[in-house]
């Protein structure tokens, strides 16, 4: 995922799987996966959250000097990309 020069780097489809099924059986009912580019550490995060107001609060990867932006957001049961 993500392979392509408009992304920081590739992220493993088996990682992303693993936080998809995280966030499908955490007890806080998330409805979204957000996946986050940690630019001091060079790596994908993850963050998940319940309402889509919730995503607004991150900065979007490529639009901001933070060091942790959102690079893309997940319904976490269709997983359809909805930014």
């Amino acid at each position: 995922m993500f392979d392509s020069p408009d992304y920081p780097g590739p992220l493993e489809e088996s990682l992303f799987e693993n936080w998809l099924v995280d966030g499908r059986e955490s007890i806080i009912p998330y409805a979204y996966l957000l996946v986050i580019w940690d630019e001091l550490d060079s790596e994908y995060r993850v963050a998940y959250a319940e309402n889509r107001s919730e995503i607004q609060k991150f900065a979007r990867y490529g639009n901001s000097p933070e060091h942790r932006t959102l690079v893309a957001a997940y319904d976490l049961y269709s997983e359809g990309r909805i930014l």
